[in-house]
């Protein structure tokens, strides 16, 4: 993969840890209801230079395990209106009738230590309440992207894939239609914000 060649090239371990996490945490957060193949998600992320927490972490994954590092998918069931993102009021009172979304992240081995590894939102959304990972050291563990009602952690990606859609299985009819206006709405926001 060209990029990870470029992100990474000539640099020691943890310095080509730190730059492949930076380049995904900056591609632009949108929320993508479905992901069907994390593997081709995860180079199109690339092209169109934006992508959810669960594409962004499939090529985070991807790319730690090319520079040897053993990988996990985790879990994070949340609820969109009990995070600390300063919403404005329609997408607020949208994300009060969402239901529990099913945040990805990934845990990596470093150094005989199992730590989460969360490049979820972009710099520019921190002027929201975002809980950007600004800075990582390449070793130690980063803050969760949202504020989790439980972790799962899976054996491995088709665990983690099998699981959301389970879970997403179980929405109502009322609540998919809420969290298809929420969707729109907050992906507006985002690229307003980025503005």
């Amino acid at each position: 993969m060209e990029k990870f060649n470029h992100w990474s090239a000539r640099l020691p371990e943890d310095k080509a840890r730190i730059a492949v996490f930076e380049h995904i945490r900056e591609i632009p957060y949108y929320l993508v209801p479905q992901i069907a193949d994390p593997q081709g998600w995860a180079a199109s992320i690339l092209t169109a230079n934006k992508g959810s927490c669960s594409p962004k972490h499939y090529l985070l994954g991807m790319l730690f395990n090319r520079m040897g590092l053993e990988v996990k998918y985790v879990s994070y069931p949340f609820r969109w209106d009990k995070q600390p993102i300063n919403y404005p009021p329609d997408l607020a009172e949208l994300a009060k009738g969402s239901p529990i979304g099913y945040h990805g992240a990934c845990k990596a081995k470093i150094d005989g230590q199992w730590v989460l590894v969360d490049a979820t939102w972009d710099s520019a959304l921190s002027k929201a309440g975002f809980a950007v990972n600004l800075s990582w050291d390449g070793k130690g563990q980063t803050k969760n992207a949202v504020v989790p009602l439980e972790e799962v952690i899976h054996d491995n990606l088709r665990s983690r894939l099998d699981f959301v859609s389970r879970q997403r299985s179980l929405y109502t009819e009322k609540e998919k239609e809420i969290y298809v206006r929420f969707i729109e709405k907050f992906n507006l926001w985002l690229e307003g914000l980025r503005k």
